[in-house]
């Protein structure tokens, strides 16, 4: 099993990598073990069924909650409380249709920055409020931004006056032609 739990509800993931290499008619294998830690949250069934029916619906009442899943309603809240102060629940926010609302263009643009200057280039990305996400990932580029645009002209405009930062070194759009899932409510 990989992941390791300890009593403080940090876990470990240890990876292994193995490398063998031959030199001068000796055979070497070298062992690296990377022990890497993540903070997970002890939860039960009760908290996974509390999580789901919030997903579905965020404005369902303790009450209802408690009724579908058969527990009372201040194991509910309690529950939920104990889900916020722990950070799994960040905040409550309604999920909107950006087509409808005129933001017809999904744009993933890949951002590579000058080395070492990655954090302020995102940080300074993150302000703008058409800015959906930014993942930092590993590759040929150093970030993933997802935006969102009334037409090209705002998305032209962001492409080659925002993002031109002293930190960008290159930047690569990718326009959605059609959008077949966006659902981030999954657990």
């Amino acid at each position: 099993m990989p992941f390791t739990k300890y009593a403080d509800n940090t876990s470990y993931f240890y990876i292994f990598i193995c490398i063998i290499l031959i030199y001068d008619k000796y055979l070497l294998i070298i062992l690296l073990v990377f022990r890497l830690s993540m903070n997970l949250m002890a939860m039960d069934e009760t908290d996974v069924k509390i999580l789901r029916k919030l997903l579905s619906d965020g404005r369902l009442s303790y009450r209802r909650i408690a009724d579908e899943i058969g527990v009372s309603p201040p194991t509910v809240l309690a529950r939920v409380k104990k889900l916020e102060e722990d950070g799994g629940i960040k905040f409550y926010s309604a999920i909107l249709d950006h087509e409808k609302l005129g933001y017809d263009l999904t744009a993933l643009i890949e951002v590579t920055s000058v080395k070492g200057k990655i954090v302020e280039v995102e940080e300074h990305i993150a302000k703008f409020p058409n800015v959906c996400a930014i993942y930092d990932i590993a590759g040929l580029t150093d970030m993933f931004v997802v935006a969102k645009f009334k037409n090209r002209s705002q998305l032209s405009n962001f492409v080659k006056k925002d993002l031109t930062l002293p930190y960008v070194e290159r930047t690569n759009t990718h326009i959605v032609l059609l959008t077949v899932k966006e659902d981030f409510r999954f657990f």
